[in-house]
């Protein structure tokens, strides 16, 4: 049988401590930060009420201060369902991508907006979360003819204004004062 000693001063061993008190500092950060799965981290907070609304009025969107609907949904584990591709295929258009919680439970906050232009039915945002962070929803137009869109105001249509019309014809500073143009 061996046995090993070792004389360490107190300077060395105050050392020692240090180093190994980084090292498990610097683990535990580590897993804290590789155990989120927001990717990259850029997801909007949504962990309050408030936060969600302030949220949503980030895109001009007034909504009843308190959701109609709240629920846990879970994420389908497949890509391959269809109907998620095309869900999913909206949510990367607005910058969110829900693969990364395929088969994980997440909470559907649905608030009834206010000041949808040209409404003739209610429309609903949605908004998913998952560890209070916001990563992914939509706007949806209850309406026989409504649809699904992303968080962003749709654009009104353009109308020809009295000003479109008036800019299109000829005013005298376009018409030629040159008698010789004329014949």
């Amino acid at each position: 049988m061996f046995v090993l000693t070792a004389k360490l001063s107190k300077p060395k061993l105050i050392a020692a401590g240090v180093i190994l008190l980084a090292a498990i500092l610097l683990i535990i950060l580590l897993a804290t930060a590789g155990g989120s799965n927001t990717p990259s981290g850029t997801a909007p907070i949504g962990e309050t009420n408030d936060d969600r609304v302030a949220y949503l009025a980030t895109f001009g969107w007034s909504v009843n201060a308190e959701p109609t609907q709240t629920q846990k949904v879970k994420i389908p584990d497949t890509t391959e369902n269809k109907v998620f591709a095309r869900y999913n295929d909206l949510q990367k258009s607005q910058g969110f991508d829900l693969t990364d919680y395929a088969g994980k439970e997440v909470m559907r906050y649905v608030y009834e907006i206010l000041n949808y232009p040209d409404a003739s039915a209610p429309v609903y945002a949605s908004v998913l979360v998952c560890d209070g962070r916001v990563i992914g929803g939509d706007i949806t137009n209850s309406a026989p003819d409504g649809v699904i869109h992303g968080f962003a105001m749709p654009q009104k249509e353009q109308t020809p204004s009295a000003s479109t019309a008036e800019s299109s014809a000829p005013t005298e500073a376009s018409t030629s004062s040159d008698p010789s143009e004329a014949e």
